[in-house]
Order: C-alpha cells, then structure tokens, then sequence
C-alpha cells in the first residue's frame, strides 16, 4: 500500500480544500486527515458528536424494531 501526505489548509468555512492531482482516475481512494491536537481551538467532543449524527454506519438506530429499552429500565445514574 502507498501512502501520500502532503499538508493543506481549510477555508473560512473550515472545509479543506484538496489540491493534489493523483494518477488514479474515476477509481475509490482512502483519505485519511490527522488533526494536530496541539490547537486549544479545535472542539473535539462536537466535531465527533457532529460526524457520529451524519454517519450513515448507525442509520439502523432509526429503525424503530432498535428501541428496545425504556425510561424505566435499567436505574439512573447520579454523577
């Protein structure tokens, strides 16, 4: 497997923005983005909170045969 890295920024809008030409044409690739942890600026509970909402992998939780528990099982947490 080959790896490319290569260093990008967002817009305004904090969208990245990709400009790398690859020789891989109408073909599937893998992205993979590590996210400097350093930066005191990056929210990473809502960005993981944001994504784990749109990501179509827990779609079946909307199917209502999922709900299968209760407010008045298990007992509330105090803490």
């Amino acid at each position: 497997m080959k790896a490319i890295e290569f260093t990008s920024k967002t817009d305004e809008d904090g969208r990245l923005r990709i400009d790398r030409k690859l020789d891989k044409k109408n073909e599937n690739v893998r992205v993979l983005i590590l996210i400097d942890e350093t930066q005191d600026d990056i929210e990473h509970d809502d960005v993981w909170l944001e994504n784990m909402v749109k990501s179509p992998s827990l779609k079946f939780l909307d199917d209502p045969v999922e709900d299968i528990y209760t407010l008045e099982d298990g007992e509330p947490f105090h803490g």
